[in-house]
């Protein structure tokens, strides 16, 4: 069997094998305040509605909370904060 495997060429190519890991892995640090650390997301290539056609979209990291803002592609870094 092993004079088999050695000399097949498919099976030393799927062959898996056993590594050993980089590094242990390392928890994340826990957050202690709300709206710190946030995800901003934008949805855009919307149907304009009310002269609106992206959604933005905010996202608390801690609590999961989000808050949506309709907006228009063409919006400044000055208008949006």
């Amino acid at each position: 069997m092993g004079k088999y495997v050695d000399g097949c060429d498919m099976c030393q190519r799927i062959k898996n094998y056993a590594e050993i890991l980089a590094e242990k892995l390392i928890a994340n640090k826990i957050l202690e305040r709300l709206w710190t650390h946030l995800i901003i997301e934008f949805i855009t290539k919307l149907p304009l509605v009310a002269e609106k056609d992206v959604i933005l979209v905010f996202c608390n990291r801690l609590s999961k909370m989000i808050y949506f803002m309709a907006t228009t592609k063409g919006i400044l870094v000055e208008e949006l904060a």
